[in-house]
């Protein structure tokens, strides 16, 4: 044929009528792949890198969908197996990070170069470890569906070296401050949060997502069912914990079922006096008409408030959770009942997080072994 151009005998390019050539390669199974381009250059490009392809083992990919479609696909089929916050941030990573950077770009031909420039230029712009270690996350697992997909002959963010996350600071509260922190909170209407919050350690998505028929008062002990999140437009929604281990009983204290014996006879006062602007939906800490309370809101508009009149540094809700695992820790409770009340996954979690006291106490135990072994 006339105008026909043959490539070390494996593939053939042709020019077509249109002005375009076509490179055609005879895959292994006996079937036919094309490859469009403008110039013979660009086919022979395609050609030699779906040879490469078909030499390595590897899918041939096609080369017309862009990062933008696959994403949007990926997007949708993930609403259906992912908890709402989750799938927010997603979308949120893809929408505001990828896609103005990544976005037109043919998926098939999407490098590791350009994953890492994308990742450096959000460092550069102060955009924090944590969120650009978010963004590599999401693109990484979407590359890994088009790879299982056939889209993609290999996941080029898996190549890229993210940076990592930023680890937020501690802060623990000590015995005497948790005593001034309650002292301070006496007749607050979420005096019991505070103090459930030391009791327990448990999550403030779990503490705001906590149901009255989660609470066994009369046995001192509670069930963790719930952990409550909020996505832009939908309002709330109530979800299982992350983990099986975070489904978890928990025994309070007397002082932590005193305090919430108090709180239910306030909150019931607080149901009459509204009347019927008070909205049921069961939590144990809602806001004064019944509704659940955003953890942003508590920590700007109550829990700092609440410890400057303590004279407390300005900590976060969740340090209380940090607080209420090293008191116990320092008190020689075992390192494997901490991690149950946590509703952590396993033990090696918790003595990582909180490796500054288990080395104490291994430490402590050393010297006891000593004692002992010397008869003292």
């Amino acid at each position: 044929m006339a105008g026909k151009k043959r490539g070390n005998g494996e593939g053939s390019i042709y020019p077509r009528k249109d002005g375009r050539y076509e490179a055609r390669l005879t895959l292994p199974d006996g079937s036919h792949k094309s490859f469009y381009a403008k110039t013979r250059q660009e086919a022979a490009r395609q050609l030699a890198a779906a040879l490469h392809d078909v030499h390595q083992g590897l899918p041939i990919v096609a080369e017309k969908q862009t990062v933008e479609r696959f994403l949007a696909h990926w997007l949708d089929i993930r609403r259906h197996n992912t908890k709402p916050q989750t799938w927010l941030r997603y979308e949120i990573a893809i929408r505001v990070h990828l896609l103005p950077a990544l976005g037109r770009i043919k998926l098939s031909r999407l490098t590791a170069q350009q994953v890492e420039q994308l990742l450096a230029a959000k460092l550069d712009s102060d955009l924090s470890p944590t969120s650009v270690v978010l963004i590599h996350t999401v693109l990484r697992t979407a590359l890994n569906h088009a790879l299982r997909q056939g889209l993609v002959a290999r996941n080029v963010a898996t190549l890229v070296r993210a940076p990592r996350p930023a680890k937020t600071e501690m802060q623990v509260l000590s015995a005497e401050q948790v005593q001034a922190l309650f002292q301070a909170a006496k007749g607050d209407r979420l005096e019991a949060l505070y103090v459930l919050a030391v009791a327990t350690g448990m999550r403030s998505s779990e503490l705001l997502g906590l149901q009255w028929e989660d609470l066994h008062l009369d046995d001192a002990w509670l069930q963790v069912q719930h952990q409550i999140g909020f996505t832009k437009g939908s309002g709330w929604y109530l979800d299982t914990p992350k983990t099986k281990g975070s489904r978890r009983r928990i025994d309070l204290p007397p002082m932590a079922v005193e305090a919430l014996r108090t709180h239910r006879t306030r909150q019931l006062e607080e149901r009459l006096m509204m009347g019927p602007a008070w909205e049921e939906h069961g939590f144990v800490f809602p806001n004064e008409i019944g509704e659940p309370i955003r953890g942003t809101a508590l920590l700007a508009n109550r829990f700092r408030p609440l410890l400057k009149r303590a004279g407390l540094p300005a900590i976060r809700l969740h340090d209380l959770r940090h607080t209420a695992a090293t008191m116990l820790l320092e008190a020689n409770t075992p390192t494997k009942v901490v991690a149950e009340m946590l509703g952590h996954a396993n033990v090696g979690i918790t003595s990582d997080r909180y490796q500054h006291v288990t080395v104490s106490m291994q430490q402590q135990a050393a010297m006891t072994m000593q004692r002992l072994l010397a008869g003292n």
